[in-house]
C-alpha cells in the first residue's frame, strides 16, 4: 500500500513538473519574467553554460584544482565547498568562470536578450521597442549563429579568453571550433564575428549542407565544440528539444 501511494505521488509530482514547464514555454515571450528570459540563456533547450571552478590555495596563490561543470552539475550553494566539507574560504578561494553558449539564431535565445532590454528599458520609445521586436521575428536566413559570452571573477581565465575572442577571425578559429551531429557530421565553421555586445561573440556556420538542413527533427543531438585560449567548452544540445512555437528553432 505504501508502495503505491509513493508511485502516486512520484506521477502527480511529475505531471504537475510538467505542466508547469509546458505552460512556461507556452507564454508569449514579452511577459517572461527577468528570471524567465536569464533561464533561457543560461539554461535552456537553446542556450548552456559551462562553468569551470578553479581553487587557488591561500598562501602563494598557485592553481591547485579546476573543475569543469556541466549546467547540470554546478551547484551554488556547495561551490564554495571542498570535497572534505570544508568552505573554501577556511583554505583557499574559489574562482569561477562562465562560458554561455547559445543558438542566437534560434527565436528564444534573441527574444530573451530583447525582454530583458525591455525589463531594463520599460521607459523606450515606441520606434525602439519596434526595432528590437523585429529583430526577434527575423528570418536570419542561411546561417545557424552561435554565440560565446565569457564572465566570471577568474581573470587569469576570462581576461586571456576575452582578448583571444576580440582579436580572434574565423582563420583564427576554423580548426578548433564546429558544431557536430550524433551521427558524427561535423560543420565547419563559416565566419566569425569578434564581441561587440552583450551577446558575446559569434560563430557563423551554414545552415544548409548538400542542400539539407543540418539539422532536422530526426538528428537527436548537436554538440557544440569550441576551443578558447586552450580552455576546450563543449555543449550538447538534444535536438528534439529545441521546438518553439511548432518549428525547430536553432
Amino acid at each position: 500500500m505504501k508502495r503505491i501511494l509513493l508511485l502516486c505521488s512520484v506521477f502527480v509530482l511529475f505531471a504537475v513538473n510538467v505542466s508547469a514547464q509546458k505552460d512556461q514555454k507556452d507564454k508569449p515571450w514579452t511577459e517572461w519574467s527577468q528570471k524567465e528570459a536569464m533561464k533561457v540563456l543560461a539554461d535552456s533547450a537553446w542556450a548552456q553554460t559551462q562553468t569551470e571552478f578553479t581553487e587557488t590555495q591561500a598562501a602563494g596563490g598557485s592553481s591547485t584544482i579546476t573543475k569543469t561543470q556541466s549546467r547540470n552539475e554546478v551547484d551554488l550553494k556547495n561551490a564554495g565547498k571542498t570535497e572534505s566539507g570544508e568552505t573554501l574560504g577556511q583554505k583557499a578561494a574559489a574562482l569561477k568562470t562562465l562560458y554561455h553558449v547559445g543558438f542566437l539564431t534560434s527565436k528564444p535565445v534573441r527574444a530573451a536578450f530583447v525582454r530583458l532590454i525591455e525589463l531594463q528599458k520599460p521607459e523606450s520609445p515606441a520606434d525602439e521597442v519596434a526595432a528590437r521586436r523585429a529583430f526577434v521575428d527575423r528570418d536570419l536566413g542561411d546561417n545557424i549563429v552561435v554565440s560565446l559570452l565569457v564572465e566570471g571573477n577568474d581573470k587569469n581565465k576570462t581576461t586571456p579568453a576575452k582578448q583571444s575572442l576580440g582579436a580572434g577571425t574565423a582563420e583564427t578559429f576554423k580548426d578548433v571550433v564546429y558544431l557536430e551531429r550524433k551521427d558524427g557530421k561535423r560543420l565547419a565553421l563559416k565566419d566569425y564575428r569578434a564581441p561587440v555586445d552583450a551577446m558575446g561573440a559569434k560563430f557563423i556556420f551554414p545552415r544548409m549542407v548538400d542542400g539539407q538542413p543540418f539539422l532536422d527533427a530526426n538528428s537527436g543531438e548537436v554538440r557544440v565544440n569550441m576551443e578558447i585560449n586552450k580552455t576546450k567548452v563543449i555543449r550538447k544540445f538534444k535536438v528534439a528539444e529545441m521546438m518553439y512555437d511548432g518549428k525547430l528553432e536553432y
